[in-house]
């Protein structure tokens, strides 16, 4: 069954050109496929991420895609990343605690949410502290 298979994360787009400019300069991922116009994957780590074109883009008011970062890269990515401009969202949760836009949620993990260009969430995590 669908156990056997790896899911691709796929986020829609208003505006298919900035939203690869964000994917690939801001997030430097690598283009796994283009679909001329129809979309484009990315690799990342051992999976994939498809960015496609659609009108619904960013009406997701929830967590998109998560990045899975090992501790030791954690404050290195977080740091590229504002290096970048990224800003990141906080927000109440129980068992949050914020530093700077980073959340350590109950003493066993950290986290950043931010968004692309169309207002969908991302997030990079570890859960290594």
């Amino acid at each position: 069954m669908l156990s056997r298979h790896t899911p691709v994360a796929t986020l829609p787009a208003k505006d298919l050109a900035k939203a690869r400019g964000f994917y690939e300069e801001t997030l430097g991922l690598s283009v796994a496929r283009d679909d001329m116009g129809g979309g484009v994957t990315y690799t990342c780590g051992s999976g994939q991420l498809f960015v496609y074109e659609s009108a619904y883009a960013g009406t997701n008011q929830a967590t998109a895609v998560s990045f899975d970062v090992p501790s030791a890269e954690f404050d290195n990515e977080v740091s590229e990343l504002r290096s970048k401009g990224i800003e990141f969202l906080t927000f109440e949760g129980e068992g949050m605690e914020w530093n700077d836009g980073v959340a350590s949620i109950g003493g066993v993990a950290r986290s950043v949410w931010f968004t692309d260009p169309d207002g969908n969430i991302l997030n990079l995590s570890t859960d290594e502290l």
